[in-house]
């Protein structure tokens, strides 16, 4: 069994927060602690990526979309 699948959530702090889950979040497993929840990610950069500079930000606006911009900054580094 896999260990689980990246997603990152809207906190009550108005934050992204990245973490990993085993089976798919919903309101009743996460919603104590997510407004709501994005995912899920193919890899770990992705999710790190969309948790840093995800929020308010026009290019993120899917999953793929994360995942690519990641990899090309990485890339560039």
């Amino acid at each position: 069994m896999r260990a689980g699948r990246w997603y990152i959530g809207l906190d009550k702090a108005g934050t992204f927060r990245a973490f990993r889950s085993a089976y798919t979040p919903t309101a009743r497993k996460h919603g104590r602690r997510f407004a709501y929840v994005v995912g899920p990610f193919r890899t770990a950069r992705g999710a790190r990526w969309a948790e840093r500079f995800g929020l308010g930000n026009p290019a993120f606006t899917h999953v793929d979309a994360a995942e690519r911009i990641a990899k090309f900054q990485e890339a560039r580094a």
